[in-house]
């Protein structure tokens, strides 16, 4: 048995490899960013051999760094940006089109078109998500239809679809795996949450062959092995889940009730809700966590489109700042953001709005705004969203929420967790493993090979780093939160052609 577990965390800006011994502490980490492609406005892509090459880089890397070999790991888990979608030729293995990322509106009209037709209720009855173009289905139409000669091909049995995970264990099994997991199925518009399986209505809805679709496996089994494309060791591929799946699982929510927001690109909060989907009545997606040893635990998911992207914007957009690790210090020359609030709506709004239209706003200039204050509402924002989907969640849940476990790059801002805290009235929990996403991919691929015995025994590795607690006074608070919803009925207004 090996000594280690790696993880393969591919991401929306850069792809990593993260090694993790038997008590869950990291031995070695390596990472690679790569390019993003913005065709035009609202498009989003990713050149896909591009991913696979950066990921297998890092993963190499990695090895080199923890000094070890190939037969020191005991399987290989892997987590992925969500939604973004890839067609591929079967026989050559090459795309047939650039990735179309997550965060690309390309199929809004589209999407609207659907809405108008009366099949909000068909969809979100069956897979438990809302029309969007953020999600995969129409992505794949759009490829089909506007690629020349793809859907000719499609129907001919000759290409095949998937979401990042797939096509890494396509190519990281030298073309003998053509799979996905639950969670990442359960994110294509495609599949039924309730019997979970590829769905034959939603399919000819899309104009979608299904022969192009991964199987749909468990989040945690030995589904093959890497072949030599890595070293030349054949180590199993043993656990997937979609990035915001393997958080939750990373951060030990695993019972029902239980929460985590993950800061990155955009912000994610899921709440494990047990053995059973719950309708959103408040405009929150219903989707599947995980599936282990035949159990399917689901979850409630708010989704913030751009959450440390507005960090990145602050930085190569307008260059206030040059790292993005600056930020932090540049908001906390100020006391607050002075009446300056953002709504960072780049490409949309995101739950509980979900106003695809919508675009960035700022409200409150004044002569006297500083780079300071822009920084500092930028960082506002990020809580005020997280704020917005923790409401929506407490009503859908039916119970108050005590604590929110938090992971990602932007938990390390003392500053914005503070705040979070004293918005949400809550307790806020930063582990001392912040990398969940990747670890929970390392403890899905570890427990199908028995290299950890059990959920509970993973369960006592769990950490406190730090906890912030609510300090705020409440009139203070409430006109924060009063003057945010003015901010965002702007950011809103602005959609209005009239």
């Amino acid at each position: 048995m090996g000594k280690y577990i790696l993880a393969l965390d591919q991401g929306t800006t850069s792809s990593r490899a993260i090694i993790f011994d038997h008590d869950g502490s990291i031995k070695a980490t390596a990472q690679k960013e790569f390019k993003q492609i913005f065709p035009q406005p609202g498009w989003v892509e990713h050149d896909a051999m591009e991913i696979w090459t950066s990921q297998a880089s890092v993963a190499a890397e990695v090895l080199l760094k923890a000094r070890i070999t190939g037969d020191n790991i005991a399987a290989i888990g892997i987590t992925n940006q969500r939604e973004t979608t890839i067609v591929w030729d079967r026989k050559t293995g090459k795309p047939v089109h650039h990735a179309i990322v997550w965060q690309d509106r390309r199929t809004a009209a589209y999407c609207d078109s659907l809405i108008k037709d009366g099949k909000e209720q068909l969809i979100k009855d069956k897979t438990g998500l809302r029309i969007d173009a953020y999600f995969s289905a129409t992505k794949i139409k759009w490829i089909l239809d506007n690629v020349p000669g793809v859907r000719e091909k499609a129907e001919a049995g000759e290409l095949a679809f998937g979401t990042v995970d797939s096509w890494l264990t396509w190519n990281f099994s030298n073309g003998q795996l053509h799979i996905t997991d639950v969670s990442n199925a359960s994110r294509t518009l495609l599949f039924n949450i309730h019997d979970m399986k590829w769905d034959d209505e939603l399919l000819s809805l899309f104009g979608i062959p299904a022969s192009m679709l991964p199987e749909v496996k468990p989040s945690s089994e030995v589904y093959g092995y890497s072949e030599a494309t890595l070293t030349p060791y054949r180590i199993p591929i043993a656990g997937i889940a979609g990035d915001q799946q393997a958080a939750l699982f990373g951060q030990m929510c695993t019972e029902p009730g239980m929460l985590k927001n993950t800061y990155g690109t955009g912000c994610f909060m899921v709440l494990n809700t047990g053995d059973k989907p719950i309708p959103s009545k408040n405009n929150l997606l219903t989707t599947v966590a995980w599936q282990i040893n035949g159990k399917t635990t689901y979850a409630l998911e708010g989704s913030i489109f751009i959450g440390g992207a507005v960090v990145q914007w602050l930085r190569d957009g307008l260059g206030i700042i040059r790292h993005s690790a600056d930020v932090e210090k540049l908001a906390a020359t100020v006391p607050h953001s002075d009446g300056v609030y953002f709504v960072p709506a780049f490409a949309g709004l995101g739950a509980p709005y979900w106003n695809q239209h919508a675009r960035g706003t700022m409200v409150g200039i004044t002569r006297g705004t500083s780079a300071a204050h822009i920084a500092r509402a930028a960082l506002d924002s990020i809580a005020f969203q997280t704020m917005d989907v923790l409401k929506a969640m407490e009503g859908d849940a039916g119970m108050p929420i005590s604590e929110l476990r938090v992971d990602g790059g932007a938990t390390s801002n003392n500053l914005l967790m503070q705040f979070q805290s004293d918005l949400l009235q809550v307790r806020v929990v930063r582990p001392h493993i912040t990398e969940t996403t990747a670890l929970g991919a390392a403890y899905l691929a570890g427990l199908a090979v028995g290299f950890w015995d059990s959920i509970p025994s993973i369960a006592r590795q769990w950490k406190v780093d730090a906890t912030f607690e609510p300090s705020m006074e409440t009139s203070q608070r409430q006109q924060l939160c009063k003057d945010w919803k003015r901010a965002i009925r702007a950011a809103q207004a602005w959609t209005a052609e009239d």
